[in-house]
C-alpha cells in the first residue's frame, strides 16, 4: 500500500501556524450503527448469493465470498467513519447528483467517509462506495468531490465489477483453458509456473479497475457531473491531484532530527543509520516512467485528462461550492487529523507517525500532534517490551517510498530504552504549555513510569 504523498512544504521550509484554538478530539466510534450496516449487507450479499448464475455458480459463491469478506472487514476493523454531520454532508452532496440525475434514482448508493489515509476512493461491492479521508482532505473544492462520487457511481451502475467477475469464470472456464491446465497436470516439472503463464492477463482482483473500466467511470461519472451544478472543470482538476499524489516531498531525516533533538535526549546519529541488507547500499536504476506510472496509485491520469478535455465545453454558471463551503472546509481539516488517530488505532504506528510529523510540519506545537509522538513511542516501547513490536510497525522495503523508509529504519534502529528516553523527554520538554492537557498528561506520566523500567 503506498501511502506516501505530497501534503505540504518540505520540512527543510515548515509553514508555522499557531495550534488551533481547539485540540482535536476524535469522533466517537458508533459500534452499534457499525453493527447494524454490516448485518444489513450481509442480508444484500445472502440475497445476491442465491439469485447468482447456475452455471459456475461454485466459482461465482467463492469470488462473491471473498469480495463479501472484505466489506466485512471495513466495517470489523471501524474504518467507516460514523460522526453523523460528516455523513450527512456526504449525503447531501450524492443527493445533489441524484436530483440532478434520475437515471440514478432507481440505484441504492450507499457513499461512507473511509478514515483511510491512503489517497483513494472506491465501489468495493453490494452499493458501497468509500471515500477515504486520505483523498479527500487533499481535494480543493466540492466539485472536485462531485466528480470523485460521479466516477466511483459510475463503477457502481456499469457493473464492472460484476462484469470482470463474469469475465474471470467464464475465461477460466473456457474449453481452451481447461484442455491447458489438464496438459499442465500431466507434466513433471514447472507446473507452477506454466500455471502462472497461463493465467498472467485473466487474473481476477476484486480490489482493482482494469484502465478501461477507469476511461469508461471518467467519461460517464463527468457526464453525470456536467448535469449538475458542481463545476465540470473539477473533474480534471481531480486527475491533476492525482496525477501528483503520491509524490514523496517529507524530508523525514530533518524531521526527526528537528522534532526529537531535545536536551535531555539529544538526536543520535546511529538512529538513522541505514542497514547494509536490502536497502542498503542498491544500485540506481535507470527511470523507468512506464514502471513509475504504472506503480502509482492513479495511474494514467494525463491521459484521462485529455480525454475529459473535449467534454467540457462551457462551464458558466457552474460552482465549485453547492451544498456547504465552510462543511467541506470543516471536514478537510478533521480528517488530516482522524487519519493520524485512525492508524495508531488500527496497531500502524508507522503510518500514525509518519502522518503526525506531516501535521507537525504545518501546525507547530499543537497538543493533539506533540502529544501523539509521545503516545507513538510509548505504544512502541510497550509492544518492545512484550515481544509484539512487529504488530504495529512496516518493515524498510524497495517498495516503499524513499522517506518512509528512513521512518521505518529509524524505528528499526531503536533500542527499548530508546523509546521511552525518547517519549519521556520529549514530552517533558512541552510539559510547561501542555500540562492542563489531559491527552498530554495521560503519555507523559506513563513516559515517566516507563523510563524506570
Amino acid at each position: 500500500m503506498n501511502i506516501l504523498y505530497a501534503l505540504g512544504a518540505l520540512c527543510l521550509f515548515p509553514i508555522t501556524i499557531t495550534a488551533q484554538s481547539q485540540i482535536f478530539t476524535p469522533a466517537a466510534e458508533n459500534q452499534v450503527g457499525l453493527k447494524s450496516l454490516a448485518d444489513k449487507y450481509e442480508l444484500q450479499y445472502n440475497e445476491e448469493v442465491n439469485s447468482l448464475p447456475s452455471k459456475y455458480k461454485a466459482d461465482y459463491k467463492e469470488i462473491y465470498k471473498s469480495r463479501w469478506e472484505n466489506i466485512k472487514s471495513v466495517f470489523d476493523r471501524k474504518e467507516v467513519y460514523t460522526s453523523q454531520p460528516a455523513q450527512q454532508y456526504l449525503d447531501a452532496v450524492v443527493r445533489e447528483i441524484v436530483k440532478s440525475n434520475p437515471v440514478l434514482k432507481d440505484y441504492k448508493l450507499n457513499c461512507y467517509f473511509s478514515r483511510s489515509g491512503v489517497p483513494n476512493a472506491s465501489y468495493i461491492g453490494e452499493g458501497i462506495i468509500l471515500f477515504n479521508m486520505g483523498l479527500f482532505h487533499r481535494l480543493d473544492n466540492e466539485s472536485e468531490v462531485a466528480f470523485i462520487l460521479c466516477h466511483e457511481i459510475s463503477h457502481y451502475i456499469l457493473k464492472h465489477s460484476e462484469n470482470s467477475i463474469t469475465r474471470y469464470i467464464t475465461t477460466m472456464n473456457s474449453s481452451e483453458v481447461q484442455e491447458e491446465l489438464r496438459k499442465i497436470k500431466k507434466t513433471d516439472y514447472g507446473k507452477r509456473e506454466a500455471i502462472e503463464k497461463l493465467t498472467k492477463g485473466i487474473t481476477f482482483n476484486s480490489r482493482r479497475h482494469s484502465r478501461d473500466h477507469e476511461a469508461q467511470a471518467d467519461s460517464m461519472g463527468l457526464a453525470l457531473l456536467l448535469n449538475t451544478r458542481f463545476n465540470p472543470s473539477g473533474a480534471t482538476k481531480t486527475l491533476a491531484i492525482l496525477d501528483d499524489i503520491d509524490k514523496d516531498t517529507l524530508d523525514v531525516e530533518t524531521c526527526l532530527r528537528k522534532e526529537l533533538n531535545v536536551p535531555g535526549y539529544p538526536f543520535q546519529n546511529k538512529w538513522i543509520t541505514k542497514s547494509t541488507g536490502l536497502l542498503g547500499g542498491q544500485a540506481k536504476l535507470k527511470k523507468d516512467v512506464k514502471l513509475e506510472d504504472s506503480l502509482k496509485t492513479h495511474p494514467d491520469c494525463k491521459a484521462r485528462i485529455a480525454l475529459l478535455e473535449p467534454m467540457i465545453v462551457n462551464g458558466s454558471g457552474k460552482q465549485d461550492y453547492v451544498v456547504n463551503r465552510e462543511k467541506f472546509d470543516s471536514l478537510r481539516q478533521t480528517f488530516k487529523y482522524e487519519i493520524v488517530e485512525y492508524a495508531f488505532i488500527s496497531d500502524n504506528y508507522t503510518y500514525s507517525l509518519y502522518y503526525t510529523l506531516m501535521l507537525l510540519q504545518q501546525y507547530r506545537e499543537d497538543p493533539y500532534l506533540v502529544t501523539q509522538i509521545g503516545r507513538v513511542m510509548n505504544g512502541c516501547f510497550a509492544a518492545q517490551k512484550s515481544h509484539t513490536l512487529g504488530k504495529y510497525i512496516e518493515l524498510p522495503a524497495p517498495y516503499q517510498s524513499a522517506n518512509y523508509n528512513v521512518l521505518l529504519q529509524f524505528i528499526q534502529n531503536l533500542y527499548v530504552e530508546d523509546f521511552a528516553a525518547i517519549s519521556f523527554n520529549y514530552l517533558k520538554e512541552h510539559a510547561t504549555q501542555l500540562n492542563s492537557y489531559a491527552g498530554f498528561q495521560k503519555e507523559f506520566n506513563l513516559s515517566s513510569k516507563y523510563i524506570l523500567q
